[in-house]
């Protein structure tokens, strides 16, 4: 049975139910995402203060069959939160920004899904903690949206994904219930864990309203360094040696391609590039070490020894926080510089670590007997995950291989699939990859997400038609 509109009589119904001000035509900014590849369809925002709110939202939603699209910073890159059809409901948090409690000698916060994560990283400074999950999008991406997605972003390889710095959950479920499940337990064994099935559901499942988020110390000192390598091979074993020297004080290890430096010579000129001609690989180290140990003497014992052994012929250590913050802001800008350039198709994967260097090969190779394309090849190395998207030539622009859009898609998703990777490393499903979900998720998966979907929401109001084609 089709679900029904969020209309003006439903709205007129809703409105009545809620503290004024809460529903809200939606503005053009709820419709639209990034690439331009959706156009929302929904009429009106609901844009509650607090979970009571949420709750009263979601249960009407039940009674009249009405989707609802969870909607938090607007930075996602698969349109989980545009619906283009159906005229659903966007449910928005960004009201709900509260940091509830803080507990420093427990290493955890309690936040609120609208609280910005910048915010989130200031409040844990205050305390001399550190909230590890961080990504290009900080400034404006909302705690409820990372954890519906699980996201990743450049610290994974030493703190994990989100879900693994999540001790528990406040959720408004599809029927309207509140699971309140704000633990703050490190060790809890009962029964399923709701906190892992809501986190990397994308709104399907329900409504994430807060968080009891775990932080970690700060690092007494970093050190912050650009490494040239000759090949992604190369970087895998420095990426090897780095951990075997260093140990978990690696937090970060970017391999990035000349064609992203390139880009940002052309699109973003005022972002300080490490060198003048750019070489064709380089990787990005960040370390945080104890009290009483020298960073800058690490990274140098580091690349001596990559020296020695080939796998590394120039480097730079950063000499300042300001010019450690320089060397990230080219990391953090090359997706800027990708969307001024307009890429042909975008792939966020993963991979086994050691299929990496064959794969970048296998994969450039077979695009390369499609057409000619420039490639930026970029990504998180220290967890397997890459960003390899393809471009046109200079002088042609995407619209000019509109046409080969899907096969080229097809082609770096089906070699990624049969080197053992993952078509969706850290910006989820929503309804870009529903067909991916079709096509590489293993039939017996599919069918428990179905049932668990089932079970939960069996109007299927939630997030229509994102994650389960």
């Amino acid at each position: 049975m089709p679900l029904a509109p969020a209309d003006d009589a439903f709205a007129d119904t809703l409105r009545a139910l809620l503290p004024d001000d809460t529903l809200r035509r939606a503005e053009p900014r709820y419709l639209e995402e990034s690439r331009g590849r959706w156009q929302g369809s929904s009429t009106w925002v609901a844009l509650p203060r607090n979970t009571d709110d949420v709750a009263t939202i979601v249960r009407h939603c039940a009674a009249t069959r009405t989707g609802i699209v969870p909607y938090g910073g607007g930075t996602g890159l698969v349109g989980g939160q545009i619906a283009p059809e159906g005229q659903p409901l966007v449910l928005s948090l960004e009201r709900m920004t509260a940091i509830r409690a803080t507990y420093p000698k427990e290493n955890t916060l309690i936040a609120e899904a609208g609280a910005i994560l910048s915010d989130i990283h200031d409040t844990a400074e205050a305390m001399d903690r550190l909230f590890p999950l961080s990504l290009a999008s900080k400034g404006s991406a909302r705690l409820g949206g990372l954890l519906s997605t699980n996201a990743g972003g450049i610290n994974t390889l030493r703190y994990g994904n989100a879900r693994n710095l999540v001790l528990g959950l406040e959720a408004v479920l599809p029927d309207g219930s509140v699971w309140h499940g704000l633990r703050r337990l490190r060790k809890d064994n009962t029964g399923y864990d709701l906190r892992h099935l809501l986190i990397g559901a994308e709104g399907t499942l329900g409504v994430i309203t807060a968080a009891s988020l775990a932080l970690s110390p700060r690092p007494a000192s970093t050190g912050t360094a650009f490494l040239t390598v000759p090949s992604p091979r190369a970087a895998l074993d420095l990426l090897a040696l780095s951990r075997d020297q260093l140990g978990e004080t690696v937090s970060a290890f970017e391999l990035i391609h000349r064609q992203g430096m390139d880009f940002l010579a052309s699109e973003l000129p005022e972002i300080r590039r490490p060198w003048e001609t750019p070489p064709e690989w380089c990787v990005l180290i960040e370390i945080g070490l104890g009290r009483g140990a020298d960073p800058t003497a690490a990274l140098e014992t580091l690349f001596a020894e990559a020296l020695d052994r080939g796998l590394s012929d120039d480097g730079l250590i950063a000499s300042s926080d300001t010019q450690a913050q320089q060397f990230w802001d080219v990391r953090e800008h090359i997706p800027e510089g990708n969307r001024r350039i307009g890429s042909i198709s975008s792939h966020d994967i993963s991979l086994p670590l050691s299929a990496i260097p064959d794969f970048i090969v296998k994969a450039t190779e077979a695009l390369n007997a499609m057409d000619t394309f420039r490639i930026n090849c970029f990504g998180h190395l220290g967890d397997g995950n890459l960003h390899f998207n393809v471009f046109p030539l200079e002088g042609r622009t995407r619209a000019d291989h509109a046409h080969q859009r899907e096969a080229i898609k097809s082609c770096v998703h089906d070699l990624t699939h049969a080197m053992g990777g993952s078509v969706s490393a850290e910006h989820g499903i929503g309804r870009l990859k529903t067909d991916d979900m079709t096509r590489y998720t293993d039939p017996v998966k599919l069918a428990a997400m179905r049932a668990i979907k089932s079970a939960l929401d069996p109007a299927g109001i939630m997030n229509p038609g994102a994650v389960l084609p």
